[in-house]
């Protein structure tokens, strides 16, 4: 996960005051960026400002030079290549902004997982620089210039030390159930790269439909859906501003969108009622589907993650499951037993293509004869189901859990089941990493980053023309700016509500 370097790995040449009026009072210690940087130490009066001869500068050929490229085009100045090795386009100016990769792993970090985030930021003599271990950092690390120069002040002289608290933050999007257009989820990429979040998981199978294109079971897809080349073009997006795309195609249940076009796999109990949305796990055709879809999907998403569902499975919310679906229970065993291998068999295929697995916390089930994998990262959003476990049994076990609290983090359209919209800044004033579930912290000790490996905030569809995606858009953003600022930065927020808001609405 992203650390601040240890030693001057990191010395990010300093932003200081270009072209703008110096600032005779002392610098301020609280940026205006959002989420708030982890350390700034003034030094001097001066304030960077974009001048008439900035450029935009990094090594030729640099893991930098992308981002260098983008930073240069959002504040339409040119770009330049950096002099440090003789082969650029001379020494930096005043006005310059340089960006280097001097670290371990410098360039290898798109779509990794525990990716040093960090970057140094300095402003000096006129000049910035940044300086960071990965082109992760970097970016980062324009987003927080940019920041300071959308707001209006300027960078003030000094030196930023940053990094993430928590490495996985991101945005959870129901497309199954509403379906997005490519221009909207190309621009909530573009926003959870400026925030620093650096996720978006997809569910884009369930009950009410199947959103991509797919050519091994062409019969399932949804009319409206996004293409294969929409998904391209969505993922190199994403890569560009290190934000990662997780797929979720969920299993047993929430598979109604297949079901459909495939009746004969629909779960029937004992009284030959069948169950909406869930799968015969007991039907070798079942598992061919999955496993199909997991073959064709898992080589479209480069990143490393792949999500299982596997909440909410229908046989397993009755009393008596083995009485009520005899055809499930394998021998001397339990509906629970089937239920947690059909899921491992589901991620070996998933390891298949390098996946590390995620599932939501109801699919978590252990048996006698039958564990889910112990690499399997745990996906916490209720503590509301039948048997619910608090997640201090999966962080005491030694799980990897990630937070979506559906208590401050779910943003589910219509309002059904008693949800109701989350605020920022209800977020912003309560919600932390440790509070995984309802409104209590779990213990310090098990709330590490080691171990709460982040959270992300969630749009569900249940109601999906309850809202339109611009209405969407406008409701989840402060909450997002809140998110940001929790899994960036520990601690108590440095601003007050009101000023984290105004400020949002110049940044954010």
């Amino acid at each position: 996960m992203g650390k601040i370097w240890a030693g001057l790995a990191l010395s990010l040449a300093a932003l200081t005051p270009a072209v703008g009026t110096p600032n005779e009072a002392p610098a301020p210690r609280t940026l205006p960026v959002i989420p708030s940087v982890r350390d700034f130490q003034p030094a001097g009066s001066g304030v960077f400002h974009l001048g008439p001869g900035t450029r935009v500068r990094a090594g030729r050929g640099s893991a930098a030079e992308d981002e260098a490229r983008l930073l240069a085009g959002q504040l339409q100045v040119p770009f330049g290549f950096d002099d440090a090795k003789g082969d650029g386009d001379g020494p930096a100016g005043t006005g310059d902004i340089t960006l280097r990769i001097d670290g371990p792993g410098a360039g290898t970090t798109k779509n990794a997982a525990d990716v040093n985030e960090s970057y140094v930021l300095t402003a000096r003599n006129g000049q910035v620089t940044i300086d960071a271990p990965t082109d992760a950092g970097a970016f980062y690390g324009t987003r927080t210039l940019l920041q300071t120069l959308r707001a209006g002040t300027g960078m003030p002289e000094g030196v930023i030390k940053d990094a993430p608290d928590r490495p996985q933050r991101g945005l959870l999007l129901d497309i199954a159930r509403k379906p997005f257009t490519r221009d909207w989820i190309e621009d909530r990429i573009r926003q959870l790269g400026d925030l620093k979040l650096n996720q978006l998981h997809l569910h884009f199978s369930d009950d009410q439909g199947f959103r991509i294109e797919s050519s091994s079971h062409p019969e399932i897809v949804s009319r409206d859906h996004l293409s294969k080349a929409d998904l391209r073009a969505i993922i190199d997006l994403a890569a560009q501003r290190h934000v990662t795309v997780i797929p979720e195609i969920d299993s047993p249940g929430h598979l109604g969108a297949v079901i459909r076009a495939h009746p004969d796999l629909q779960l029937v109990n004992a009284s030959g009622r069948a169950l909406p949305g869930a799968i015969d796990i007991s039907k070798a055709a079942s598992a061919r589907m999955v496993d199909d879809l997991t073959r064709e999907f898992a080589p479209l998403f480069p990143g490393l993650y792949w999500h299982l569902g596997g909440d909410e499975y229908q046989a397993l919310v009755v009393s008596d499951p083995e009485t009520s679906y005899p055809q499930l229970v394998p021998p001397g065993g339990t509906v629970a037993e089937a239920t947690t291998r059909w899921l491992n068999d589901r991620e070996a295929v998933a390891k298949k293509f390098g996946k590390r697995t995620k599932a939501w916390n109801d699919g978590f089930i252990s048996t006698p004869r039958a564990v889910p994998d112990r690499d399997r990262e745990v996906e916490y959003w209720t503590g509301k189901e039948l048997g619910a476990r608090d997640p201090e049994e999966y962080l005491t076990a030694g799980r990897k859990v990630v937070n979506l609290n559906d208590e401050y983090l779910y943003y589910v359209l219509g309002e059904p089941n008693d949800f109701t919209y989350p605020t920022g800044e209800r977020i912003y004033k309560e919600w932390t990493p440790a509070v995984l579930r309802g409104t209590s912290p779990v213990a310090a000790s098990l709330a590490t980053p080691d171990r709460v490996l982040g959270g992300r905030f969630a749009v569900w569809c249940d109601l999906a023309d309850a809202q339109s995606q611009d209405e969407v858009a406008r409701g989840i953003r402060l909450p997002l700016n809140a998110v940001a600022q929790k899994l960036w930065y520990p601690g108590t927020p440095p601003l007050s509500w009101p000023a984290f808001k105004a400020l949002a609405d110049k940044v954010g």
